[in-house]
């Protein structure tokens, strides 16, 4: 082959008939469990996973660029060795992640876990709307964004918090110092921010005693967020509704399956059917650019 083909590897033989007609591409299967390809690999696609155990046993010096399927790349700083540079799926599962965001701020809210619980029974009772409801989207990236989308016409107030205060078209985003003063104000908070040293277990006992009676917290970011136990502590007063949880996977005998008021799923934001052909389109986009000289795209790490 010529020096300008590219040398790529995917995680199964389903994305090589994907992207079978792309030119210039050296296509193989590696699913980055089994030993590292003898020859210089370009761009190898790590199947789906969410940690970072694996990735120290990389040799640099065969491999170039590793592009994750998930967004968050929470211990890959730590472990992938010097040389390789590593892409998050920016782009993937931001508007399924926001789709599942209002789905559990919805059930919760309207308590249609209760119903589901209740089979065979008919139980009519007065829930919450989200009409003339305050929520705060705390995180306002590319799922808080996403998340805003789905909310506006749903007749709520929308507060949106940011790591910084800043104006926009359509008003002010607060600033995180701002919460002890937002948070006895409003009805939700939806957490979408990025797993940091500063937001682990931002949502903590303080944070969750300054919220109203009966207020949820959704989250879809990290389970480190939001401190478990304080969660415990005040359930039945105040009501989560997580697609993650620390720990995760969460044990059978957790407390939390158990706390009134908590909805739980199983950290599935991002695994919709929107997520294959987005996936994929990153894919060809990094193709591209490598193969024209460029640097890739969404680089987090290297």
């Amino acid at each position: 082959m010529d020096s300008r083909t590219l040398h790529v590897t995917v995680p199964d033989q389903g994305w090589i008939d994907s992207l079978a007609d792309l030119e210039g591409v050296d296509l193989a299967v590696w699913d980055m469990v089994s030993p590292q390809p003898d020859r210089r690999v370009d761009l190898a696609l790590r199947p789906y996973t969410l940690g970072a155990a694996g990735l120290e046993t990389l040799d640099a010096d065969r491999l170039g660029v590793v592009q994750g399927q998930a967004l968050g790349f929470d211990g890959v700083a730590g472990t992938l060795p010097d040389g390789i540079a590593y892409c998050n799926a920016v782009g993937v599962h931001e508007e399924s992640t926001a789709e599942l965001a209002v789905a559990l701020l919805l059930a919760s809210q309207r308590e249609v876990d209760r119903y589901a619980r209740e089979r065979g029974e008919w139980n009519r009772h007065f829930t919450s709307s989200l009409i003339d409801r305050r929520i705060m989207l705390l995180g306002y990236g590319g799922i808080g964004a996403e998340i805003e989308k789905r909310l506006t016409g749903f007749g709520a107030e929308l507060v949106r918090v940011a790591t910084r205060r800043r104006e926009d078209e359509r008003g002010t985003v607060h600033a995180q110092d701002e919460l002890d003063v937002l948070l006895p104000t409003v009805d939700a908070v939806v957490v979408a921010v990025p797993l940091t040293d500063a937001t682990t277990r931002l949502v903590d006992e303080g944070f969750l005693t300054q919220m109203a009676d009966g207020a949820i917290v959704v989250n879809v970011s990290r389970g480190k967020v939001v401190d478990t136990d304080a969660v415990v502590r005040q359930g039945g007063r105040i009501r989560l509704a997580a697609d993650v949880t620390e720990p995760e996977p969460l044990p059978p005998e957790h407390p939390l399956w158990t706390t009134p008021g908590v909805l739980v799923s199983p950290h599935v934001g991002g695994m919709t059917s929107a997520m294959r052909p987005r996936m994929e389109a990153v894919m060809r986009r990094q193709i591209e650019l490598l193969g024209a000289g460029e640097p890739p795209h969404s680089v987090v790490v290297g």
